[in-house]
């Protein structure tokens, strides 16, 4: 095996990083948005004319009252979501790849108190009969009570549900008193690759907790927790306080999702990502040595090669291994990304994986 090529058989590395959407910068209309609420003073903890124009807003587009809770980040809001659906003594059904399970630190299971049950996954996602061995437990006081299904969408290995597929699980779950939530965080991929909308994936599909995300679809910091039944609202501020999660100046937040949302412009950015995906996807046949593990149907690549070519390329421009299977990458294209990166980036890997061809 030959050794990893000299530092000047590369190219400088790509602009963009491909480790993560989350290591993009903001959109610069987010940043003019923010500039913008920073003119004068406003009422604190949601109760100023951005969050009030953002929940006005986003019951137009879902096609029904909402109540919007404003949190710091993706895994307070799902934390908060989750807490509006169960009680401690209930349970959450989710995939075993999901964020909540794998990335987020226990942290649901230790502010919920409830148990998340990790129900095997096929490529990230579960369909209605992932309920069927839980089921048998409701009303046993022995067992935790499954009280909600929580997905992605989309899902952390790439994929995601069709407006069928999401609306048979909420059937399911609804069927047997199960409350459903979905983690958004890169929501707005899936309704790029979907050519959808929030009224048709979301509500329509039976959604009744949403975590909204802001920050991979190009904000500064900030996510919202969208609730679609009425009733939850009842005790969601409590949880919400208590998560920690409730901003101060939470118009700056309403602000950037103001700004994402107007002309729909966090799709676009969404479909830009997941285009210049596809364009990386499609570069792999051209280099030898590298096998594309599934074609992408957002804004994640998955590929398996060499694993002695792993670190070389790492030193290079960063990206993370995925799973535990040597040699299998993922990598990550943004609203930042641009064709040239997408190029650069293929030359770079074929230079190095060169070099670990056996």
């Amino acid at each position: 095996m030959s050794a990893a090529p000299p530092p000047d058989a590369l190219p400088g590395p790509p602009a963009s990083s491909f480790a993560s959407d989350n290591a993009a910068g903001a959109l610069p209309e987010v940043l003019d948005a923010l500039v913008a609420a920073n003119d004068g003073p406003a009422l604190a903890y949601g109760e100023d004319p951005w969050t009030a124009r953002l929940e006005a807003e986003l019951a137009e587009r879902f096609g029904r009252d909402v109540s919007v809770l404003l949190c710091w980040g993706g895994t307070g809001a799902n934390v908060v979501g989750l807490a509006t659906l169960v009680d401690p003594w209930q349970a959450v059904v989710c995939p075993a790849t999901a964020h909540v399970v794998v990335d987020e630190g226990g942290a649901p299971s230790r502010f919920l108190g409830s148990s998340l049950l990790a129900a095997p996954a096929e490529d990230g996602r579960i369909g209605p009969d992932a309920l069927d061995p839980y089921l048998g437990w409701l009303g046993d006081p022995h067992h935790p009570q499954p009280g909600a299904v929580s997905v992605s969408q989309a899902t952390e290995e790439g994929t995601t549900y069709a407006v069928g597929e999401l609306t048979a699980l909420c059937e399911a779950a609804h069927a047997h008193g199960l409350g459903v939530h979905v983690d958004g965080a890169r929501l707005a991929n899936a309704l790029a690759a979907h050519g959808t909308d929030l009224a048709t994936m979301v509500a329509g599909a039976g959604v009744d907790v949403l975590t909204l995300g802001a920050t991979k679809a190009g904000g500064v910091y900030g996510e919202a927790v969208v609730l679609l039944r009425p009733e939850l609202a009842a005790t969601a501020p409590f949880h919400h306080k208590q998560a920690g999660q409730l901003p101060s100046k939470a118009r700056f937040i309403a602000a950037q999702l103001l700004a994402l949302l107007e002309g729909d412009r966090w799709v676009a950015a969404a479909a830009h990502a997941n285009a210049m995906a596809a364009r990386l996807a499609g570069g792999l046949a051209d280099v030898a040595g590298v096998e594309l593990l599934r074609r992408p149907e957002v804004n994640a690549v998955f590929a398996r090669i060499p694993p002695a070519a792993v670190a070389p390329l790492q030193a290079w421009t960063p990206f993370w291994p995925w799973g535990t299977e040597p040699g299998v990458v993922r990598w990550m294209t943004s609203w930042a990304t641009t064709e040239a990166d997408v190029d650069t980036f293929l030359t770079g890997l074929r230079t190095v994986v060169a070099q670990h061809l056996d």
